[in-house]
């Protein structure tokens, strides 16, 4: 088994570029990609996918190699790969696609990076993001349980390598499924993506005047996200002259949740793209970030990237992923968040020393090396 995936202190921009010329890719086998993911919408999850495949498909090229990556029916929006090559089988979609179409296709090693794959393939890795289903299965709707708790425990008998993204989710998926920790090999999220964003594209602030300090919040209503209490400090806050900004909205993997609060100072984006992101990250006072679980918490190593304080729960992965470079408070304890929110708004050099610790906290997490990580495994997985 590899050991985790990190790239040295300092080793960013160019110098992470020239490390995909580095990999020797003689013993790695023939191998295809699960492309399911490029029918989603991008949540953490797919943006994952995403950033994997990306440095996989510029690895390959670089070493005069390709692969297959396969997708369902329907007009599926690809990237413009060098190395990996579309290619679309049968006439199914979803998991019907995935645990039938998918495997029919193609006998090489296969890679799958959403959590699923079809389970009667033995040579596969499956990346299993976070044992949520277990943990907080009131959050998700009772569809995706089902499918959910049948296929996780078969995959994880079956396939040859499992991979998750933090410690924190290797613990617990060994904690609900038929699979010990150390057979579980932890390949993180990077953060090197959000250096294609431009805050200067984004139109957001122009059309919306952001007149006082907000702290913003990633909108979803499951449960386990736990932004209605957030909500709940709205008054606390105007009082304080804060505004609370909220993008994104709704999943249908999510089970319904009430949230009836209405404030002020609660300003609701939408959904914004990735250069909103950016200026909205750019602007806040801080993220905060108050989830039950997580298995990784992307946005925190996304608003650490790009200069913006972070406080986040104490709980889960959260810890694991943020270091000392956050300030933290229990989920269920919304005076301490206010605390916290006041201690930042009172203080710019705590923001400074914030912004500087996150800089430094996120070289911990990089796609160029996940993706290196998955080779390795692959050639594991040969021999």
């Amino acid at each position: 088994m590899i050991a985790d995936a990190t790239h040295p202190a300092g080793a960013t921009g160019a110098a992470l570029a020239e490390q995909t010329l580095k990999p020797q890719l003689v013993d790695l086998p023939t191998f295809a990609i699960n492309g399911r993911f490029l029918t989603q919408p991008v949540t953490g999850v797919q943006r994952y996918a995403r950033e994997i495949v990306d440095r996989l498909d510029r690895i390959l090229k670089q070493n005069g190699r390709g692969a297959n990556i396969y997708l369902p029916a329907g007009d599926v929006s690809v990237p413009p790969y060098a190395a990996l090559k579309p290619v679309r089988s049968g006439h199914l979609t979803g998991h019907a696609w995935e645990q039938a179409a998918l495997p029919a296709a193609d006998s090489a090693f296969l890679l799958n990076l959403c959590n699923l794959g079809p389970v009667v393939r033995r040579r596969q890795i499956v990346c299993m993001h976070d044992a949520n289903v277990y943990n907080m299965p009131e959050s998700y709707s009772r569809s995706f349980r089902a499918v959910y708790q049948t296929l996780l425990p078969a995959l994880a008998r079956r396939s040859a390598a499992i991979t998750t993204v933090s410690h924190f989710s290797a613990r617990e998926l060994a904690r609900h499924l038929p699979i010990r920790e150390e057979r579980i090999t932890v390949l993180p999220n990077g953060h090197e993506h959000v250096f294609k964003w431009d805050a200067r594209r984004s139109i957001l602030l122009v059309k919306h005047r952001f007149e006082r300090p907000y702290v913003f919040i990633l909108g979803s209503r499951a449960r386990h996200k736990n932004n209605g209490m957030i909500f709940g400090l709205a008054r606390a806050l105007d009082e304080l002259g804060i505004d609370i900004v909220v993008t994104g909205g709704q999943a249908s993997i999510f089970a319904e949740a009430e949230q009836t609060v209405a404030a002020p100072n609660l300003r609701f984006m939408g959904f914004v793209n990735d250069d909103d992101l950016a200026a909205l990250l750019g602007g806040a006072l801080c993220l905060v970030f108050p989830s039950f679980t997580e298995g990784f918490g992307l946005p925190i190593v996304e608003a650490m990237a790009l200069g913006c304080p972070v406080i986040s729960s104490d709980r889960a992965s959260m810890p694991e992923i943020c270091g000392e470079a956050a300030l933290m408070a229990a989920p269920d304890q919304p005076e301490a968040w206010l605390a916290q929110i006041r201690r930042l708004l009172d203080s710019p050099q705590l923001r400074d020393e914030l912004r500087d610790r996150g800089h430094e906290q996120v070289k911990s997490f990089s796609w160029d090396a996940s993706a290196e990580g998955y080779l390795d495994l692959m050639k594991e997985g040969r021999r």
